[in-house]
């Protein structure tokens, strides 16, 4: 079966514009470096019941997912208590989580000259952050030890959480692909082979299309159409992807297609 992986990121400061979501385009960059593709990505905001219903699709999906966010300790961090409704577990106090939370409040202590209370209110507050669904697996945290965690789910999915700050969600994310996913690198050729069209409205290639995905089984077409391009101006780039052997029979066929009916063609895009 393919693993196909997924994309979550929580957080109203996304949705409101407040911040720039950096998590999609480094996660495509994550991926790609190890010949794996995203799927989907799905954006919410910290609405309990959205997080819980998002999640418990994800368990469901039998897919590999990313969760960006919410993973904290204030009050509008729900993420992990959401992540234990759409399990149906208890949350429960992790024990390494906790000794690595206590790690960093001992550093932290050190690095301000400072006893460590572990007592003391705040410090006892933190070790919530180390609260995980039942069953769940800690993700190290190379930039302050607070660990994110993966739970799996009965449908299969299996949903990795990690905190919101880029600065160390990325190589948590990294970490996972390597630690769970280091069987698939590479192991799915992709390519993806384009031309520049001129001169033609998408209807016109919509036959076309649906002929080399009828005829190319496991090729996938698409049309990316631009009105103004710096370069070429209005024009559509015409493309199909998947392994490699496929989609070369399948562009040659394509672009035999676009010059038999007299199309202007301009440069071929090649992408891996």
């Amino acid at each position: 079966m393919t693993t196909h992986f997924g994309l979550v990121i929580v957080g109203d400061e996304i949705l409101s514009g407040k911040r720039a979501d950096k998590h999609l385009a480094k996660v495509i960059e994550l991926l790609g470096e190890r010949g794996l593709q995203l799927g989907y990505a799905d954006y919410v905001g910290d609405a309990p019941e959205r997080i819980t219903a998002t999640l418990r699709r994800a368990f469901a999906s039998g897919d590999a997912v990313f969760s960006c966010g919410g993973i904290g300790a204030t009050p509008d961090d729900h993420t992990r208590q959401c992540a234990a409704r759409a399990l149906g577990v208890e949350l429960a106090l992790h024990p390494e989580a906790a000794a690595l939370i206590r790690e960093r409040m001992q550093d932290t202590a050190r690095e301000q000259d400072q006893p460590f209370e572990p007592d003391r209110p705040d410090n006892l507050h933190r070790l919530h952050m180390g609260v995980f669904p039942a069953g769940a697996r800690i993700i190290p945290n190379p930039y302050n030890k607070i660990p994110g965690f993966s739970c799996a789910g009965s449908g299969g999915g299996m949903v990795h959480f990690v905190p919101g700050f880029p600065i160390m969600a990325w190589p948590m994310i990294a970490w996972a692909l390597d630690h769970y996913y280091a069987h698939l690198h590479g192991t799915v050729p992709y390519v993806e082979k384009s031309v520049i069209v001129f001169g033609s409205m998408e209807s016109l290639l919509i036959p076309l299309m649906e002929e080399i995905e009828r005829t190319h089984e496991g090729v996938k077409v698409f049309s990316l159409p631009s009105v103004d391009h710096p370069e070429y101006g209005h024009h559509i780039e015409l493309g199909v992807k998947g392994a490699p052997a496929l989609v070369d029979a399948a562009y040659a066929r394509m672009t035999a297609v676009l010059r038999s009916m007299a199309f202007t063609l301009g440069p071929e895009l090649v992408r891996n």
